[in-house]
């Protein structure tokens, strides 16, 4: 019996075969650097209508928010990961870990994206997971080992050849003797002090003594910062095991962040964290605690050689607490006004699987944060993933997008309650 299949199932075949063997382009930053064409014609564009869209979409009238709140679809982005909202409203860029950067562009403003694009497909990008913007509209892209400037993005990135240049330069934003595949997703964000702020995750389950001294040195297993002319580098925050998502806090300019905790403790444990940094320099405890106050098994017994900043909020074990960010928008209640917005990936690590959903926390007039679930219903009955969010970016009219790397997608939440 002959299986029939639809013209638009087919489509989305081909472009995904194409889009598999699409041969790596050549590094072309120089020439983009000099203003120069690169020859490159052709955009990979995603199709945003048809029967992967139709799942897409039944899979999300099983999210529960609260009251008033409403999910949609905002656009089909494969691996989407970590987003930048133009400052001027007109495209979201969004990050893969790899070697895709995504334009998404709603052009008629009806809250769903029209055109789903790559940016800058004369580049040849490595894990660009971590796009950032600056209020002047600079736009940089924290690479597994680089990161690059983009002046100008919201206006160039309709052409295949952009401006683009090196903020740091391949190879040197770790020693790359210490490139790894592992916890190798970065993300940035510009300070109230106008600096760039980027995570560099360590690559072990728990670092190593012997390669302690040099991830100190070099900010691995941390946070650094930068002038956003490359000057300036700095260790900010120490004592990171992997953190993918950073944001500054909009009344007090403090830096939070999400960090995941160690593997193979058990189900339980360790927690993981949103930590408030208040100080350059704190150290956040890795490797000799595991998350929270739970310590690892490799440092066990030993004396801690500096000083510790525990978290503001313990999380559930291994649901992998990726972006965040906080909300300055108008259109949700007032009580969620400069809350954090997080995204939990889900859990690889436990037996019953948790996360795949949406928090918010909230911190009082005295710093104590709290957390609750905002969005959730990401896992069925089975203990299935049906889509697996990593990143939470604010929309100028209040509206949050959330990236999905599962489902390859980006989902709207507004608010229409009174």
């Amino acid at each position: 019996m002959k299986h029939l299949i639809s013209s638009t199932a087919m489509l989305m075949v081909t472009t995904n075969l194409a889009y598999a063997q699409t041969p790596a382009v050549p590094d072309n930053l120089e020439k983009l650097s000099n203003f120069q064409s690169t020859g490159t014609t052709e955009f990979t564009v995603i199709e945003q209508k048809g029967e992967f869209a139709d799942g897409v979409k039944k899979n999300l009238e099983r999210i529960k928010l609260p009251d008033g709140f409403k999910i949609e679809l905002y656009a089909i982005v494969p691996d989407a990961r970590h987003m930048a909202v133009g400052p001027q409203g007109i495209v979201t860029f969004v990050g893969t870990r790899k070697d895709k950067v995504w334009a998404v562009t709603d052009r008629n403003k009806d809250r769903v994206a029209d055109e789903v694009k790559d940016f800058a497909p004369s580049l040849q990008f490595s894990i660009p997971n971590g796009p950032c913007f600056s209020k002047d509209g600079f736009l940089y892209i924290a690479e597994q080992n680089r990161v690059l400037l983009f002046p100008a993005a919201e206006f160039f990135y309709e052409s295949p050849d952009v401006a683009a240049f090196n903020l740091v330069k391949k190879g040197e934003l770790i020693p790359p003797e210490h490139e790894s595949f592992n916890h190798t997703a970065r993300v940035c964000k510009i300070g109230p002090d106008g600096k760039i702020y980027i995570s560099l995750g360590q690559p072990f389950n728990v670092a190593p003594a012997e390669s302690l001294d040099t991830f100190k040195e070099h900010g691995i297993g941390g946070i650094i910062r930068m002038n956003t002319d490359g000057t300036g580098r700095e260790v900010y925050t120490y004592g990171i095991r992997n953190s993918v998502g950073h944001d500054f806090h909009p009344v007090t300019g403090e830096l939070w962040f999400t960090d995941n905790q160690v593997d193979g403790m058990g189900d339980d444990i360790p927690p993981g964290e949103i930590n408030r940094q208040t100080e350059a320099g704190q150290n956040f405890g890795h490797p000799w605690y595991g998350g929270g106050s739970i310590r690892t098994t490799e440092y066990e017994g030993q004396e801690i050689p500096v000083e510790v900043v525990m978290p503001a909020v313990e999380m559930d074990a291994h649901a992998a607490d990726l972006g965040m960010t906080f909300y300055t928008g108008n259109m949700f209640p007032a009580r969620y006004k400069n809350a954090i917005f997080s995204a939990q990936h889900g859990s690889w690590n436990r037996t019953t699987p948790i996360g795949a959903r949406v928090m918010v926390t909230f911190i009082d007039d005295e710093g104590k944060a709290t957390s609750e679930v905002f969005a959730e219903g990401w896992i069925d009955e089975n203990g299935e993933y049906l889509g697996r969010p990593v990143d939470v970016a604010q929309l100028r009219d209040g509206s949050l997008l959330v990236s999905d790397d599962l489902a390859g997608a980006l989902y709207r939440i507004s608010y229409e309650g009174n």
